[in-house]
């Protein structure tokens, strides 16, 4: 089932208001500030010039060739696009996803004719045609150093590893040297907190960058999307100020859940997991104080939550919850 975050209307329909802290999503609440953009990002198509200077500051951001970087229409559209070019060994494609975990990486195999199991051990992933890992995971944080994603790559016929909340954690990501049957995936939205640009990238070595840009056709990002991506991701200061605040944030987030009585079960810098006693009955109790949560279908004592944006947002919180 594609199963999201992001689902406010849905809040405000149940709950009513218009004032909402969304954090049902992973999305950085205290984004990156936009300063504004030339006429050209909007008035004018595109230039190869503007993708060429993203890919730059990206590979400088990701430590990788520029070629190897190919900026898409957010994450999302390399997790729909890869399933259509990459190797089938079998008829059909058998693929493995590492879960629990983001739902849209087995339902785009599947909707793509691949065959498609959802282990919870990496060893079960051995010998698949295609493996999906998260890292680090949504929604329980699980992490994996570059050596294991390294080995796992020697037993699959291509690995992808969607990283889209690495940003903060680059010690674990594998964007700047991907094994030849790598391909790893970033997220612009969440880090820099501007989900709306729909901005993200596919790392990899040429072969398959080259199918995939054929596969997303000309102009696949927008003017806006390539001016601002490229100015935010060179801004340095902001992300060492950004990660500093994520990190504080984080374990205050913790601390005022773990006061409430609910048990971290992980998280990421971007988002929280807990288990509570009723996960839908402490979503409802919050949105009643116009904060949405996320809850899961598949397990109903799980709770995850972004990170507030600011002070404001914390008391916001604090109040729903008294």
């Amino acid at each position: 089932m594609r199963d999201h975050g992001g689902d406010i209307d849905r809040a405000k329909a149940r709950f009513g208001g218009a004032d909402w802290i969304d954090l049902s999503t992973g999305i950085n609440r205290a984004p990156w500030p936009v300063p504004g953009f030339s006429p050209d990002a909007l008035q004018a198509l595109p230039t190869q010039a503007a993708v060429d200077r993203l890919r730059h500051v990206a590979a400088g951001w990701f430590g990788c060739a520029p070629q190897m970087v190919l900026p898409l229409a957010g994450a999302s559209a390399a997790i729909q696009l890869l399933p259509q070019i990459l190797p089938r060994p079998h008829q059909p494609g058998r693929a493995a996803v590492l879960s629990p975990t983001y739902n849209e990486h087995a339902a785009s195999l599947r909707a793509a004719g691949w065959q498609v199991t959802e282990p919870v051990t990496l060893q079960a992933l051995h010998g698949a045609d295609l493996a999906v890992v998260v890292n680090p995971n949504n929604p329980d944080g699980r992490t994996l150093w570059p050596s294991e994603i390294a080995e796992l790559a020697t037993y699959v016929g291509h690995l992808v590893v969607d990283e889209s909340f690495a940003d903060p954690r680059p010690e674990l990501s594998v964007a700047d040297a991907p094994p030849a049957n790598v391909t790893v995936l970033r997220s612009f939205g969440k880090y820099w907190g501007l989900a709306g640009l729909r901005l993200g990238f596919a790392v990899a070595h040429e072969g398959i960058i080259r199918a995939l840009a054929e596969r997303a056709g000309p102009s696949a990002v927008s003017g806006p999307a390539l001016e601002i991506g490229a100015l935010a991701m060179a801004d340095h200061d902001w992300s060492r100020h950004a990660n500093t605040w994520l990190a504080e944030a984080a374990l205050h987030l913790d601390q005022i859940m773990l006061d409430e009585g609910c048990e971290l079960v992980g998280g990421t810098h971007l988002f929280r997991l807990y288990d509570t006693r009723d996960a839908a009955g402490l979503r409802d109790r919050l949105a009643r104080g116009g904060i949405w949560g996320r809850v899961f279908p598949y397990n109903p004592r799980w709770l995850r939550l972004g990170l507030p944006g600011s002070s404001a947002e914390f008391d916001r919180l604090k109040s729903a919850l008294a």
